[in-house]
């Protein structure tokens, strides 16, 4: 472990109990909000029908008013184990855990909060919480995504009196380290997300961000704590602009003519297919560890970095 890792660590260590039984990324469940549920067909409804959008709103841009794209869903139609907000009980935390994802390094949160508006009627909410890489390590492995960088999202629930799908609207991305000020790689949106999709539905081979399109589907099963879950996953256009225009980060996720964001949404549907019997531990035991598929694609930092630097200087 580098020493920076470790006195980072050190230094987080009075929080560590208090982060396990109150963190910070594990709200109250909205139970009564899901048994109201009123999902549509295609597994959540459009924000932009009620003046919501698939662009986050982040605060302190420069140009400021950026956004970032809200380039995935777990869709209303996915179980309701999975979709409410827990470890326990293969709730959606322990979703998380299968394909790699963990809450945030000790429970404490980590940069800028973001806003959303799903269109639901509750308006522009900040985030529910961040997700981290876990590096294998459940318990404590966002601490090195954290100073490391990697692949991490924001979640928003739609859950709103106006639209209550029970939706979660994620903001994935690739992050690079902290000493580079946690800017995203180029076109780390759409890999980000697509990495994810990769992860969850276990592939096993790199999902093809360039040859994707709106009828690409994968699917694929990943497990943890004793919970099997079957995720089915589409992407879809439409929802958000194929460009550059208004994006955070644009001068690094985006270049030489390439748009910081595709367009497309990925669409996750999710089944839980086991249950352990009577099983509600949120310690990991999950199968074998998802694939951190930039760590072997280390000329895409070095593209980036370039970038970066000329995007300084220039």
């Amino acid at each position: 472990m580098p020493k920076s890792a470790l006195f980072f660590l050190l230094l987080s260590l009075p929080a560590f109990s208090h982060a396990l039984t109150n963190p910070r990324d594990h709200p109250p469940s909205p139970f009564n909000r899901r048994s109201s549920r009123n999902v549509p067909s295609q597994g959540f409804y459009d924000p932009t029908d009620n003046g919501g959008s698939f662009l986050t709103k982040v605060n302190g841009t420069s140009p400021p008013g950026l956004h970032e794209p809200i380039n995935a869903i777990i869709l209303g139609t996915s179980d309701d184990t999975v979709l409410v907000d827990q470890q326990i009980d293969g709730g959606l935390r322990n979703y998380f855990v299968s394909f790699g994802f963990s809450g945030e390094c000790l429970g404490q949160h980590e940069g800028n909060d973001q806003g959303a508006d799903l269109g639901d009627g509750n308006g522009t909410k900040n985030e529910t919480g961040v997700i981290r890489w876990n590096y294998g390590d459940p318990t404590v492995g966002t601490c090195q995504e954290t100073i490391q960088g990697g692949n991490h999202f924001r979640y928003w629930v739609q859950d709103g009196s106006q639209a209550n799908s029970g939706a979660i609207f994620l903001a994935v991305s690739y992050e690079l380290p902290a000493k580079l000020q946690h800017d995203i790689i180029f076109q780390g949106y759409n890999l980000g997300r697509d990495w994810l999709v990769g992860n969850a539905t276990a592939q096993s081979q790199i999902v093809p961000t360039t040859n994707l399109t709106n009828t690409t589907t994968f699917s694929g099963q990943t497990s943890a704590n004793g919970y099997v879950y079957q995720t089915d996953v589409s992407y879809a256009s439409g929802f958000l602009v194929n460009g550059s225009e208004g994006i955070n980060h644009f001068l690094s996720v985006g270049a030489n003519g390439t748009n910081a964001v595709d367009g497309l949404v990925a669409l996750l549907n999710v089944k839980v297919l086991t249950k352990p019997s009577g099983a509600t531990s949120s310690s990991a035991s999950h199968g074998p560890r998802p694939l951190e598929w930039p760590l072997s694609i280390t000329l895409l930092i070095g593209v980036f970095a370039a970038i970066s630097t000329m995007a300084t200087f220039s």
